[in-house]
């Protein structure tokens, strides 16, 4: 049983990233995110080489994921023509979620690895639409990125020698619920549309 939080995540991410390896590797058709299979009904844009979907439990208003159609756990790992394909599509997304959630500004943010707060090991860009005095601090919204867990797995924010033993929590209280698969497809469907 692991009872440090640092080390029982890097074990948490290191099988989940080779579950997915070993099991779906194969399987073309299906879209994967890290270890979690992807409904189509949750894709709302695709490129040769990304994808972007909906978010199970955004923080903000049109906070959405895209991310390479390759499992990579690394920025580092991806090839250039996946790192274009994946920063251009990020654009595209981001410049019609402005218009389309009348926002003021845009934040793009990557968490690279499990000590930057990264709970799915696949590369994976966050779009947030902003408004101003949608954070009284603005900076909070990296906070709660920080905190971002989509499939309710375990964090781990402090230092590994700020940590005291403990037992692995599998489900934190974050503060955001889950949205059901309906809404997802609901907002995947709304968001299709701005790409057709």
């Amino acid at each position: 049983m692991c009872t440090w939080g640092h080390l029982c995540m890097q074990r948490l991410w290191t099988s989940s990233l080779s579950f997915a390896r070993r099991h779906f590797s194969k399987m073309s058709a299906l879209r994967m995110f890290g270890p979690h299979r992807i409904s189509d009904d949750e894709i709302f844009f695709n490129s040769s080489k990304s994808f972007g979907l909906v978010n199970l439990k955004p923080i903000v208003p049109g906070h959405v994921l895209v991310l390479p159609n390759r499992v990579v756990a690394r920025f580092s790992d991806l090839e250039q023509d996946e790192v274009a394909d994946l920063w251009i599509a990020a654009q595209t997304i981001g410049r019609q979620l402005e218009k389309h959630y009348n926002a003021q500004s845009m934040t793009f943010a990557i968490q690279d690895g499990p000590a930057s707060g990264q709970t799915v090991p696949h590369v994976h860009i966050h779009i947030l639409p902003r408004h101003f005095g949608d954070y009284s601090n603005n900076d909070e919204v990296y906070s709660d990125l920080e905190s971002f867990d989509p499939y309710g797995e375990a964090t781990s924010k402090s230092k590994p020698e700020e940590q005291s033993p403990r037992a692995l929590d599998l489900d934190p209280p974050t503060g955001r619920a889950p949205r059901t698969a309906e809404a997802m497809a609901a907002e995947a469907t709304e968001l299709r549309s701005l790409f057709s």
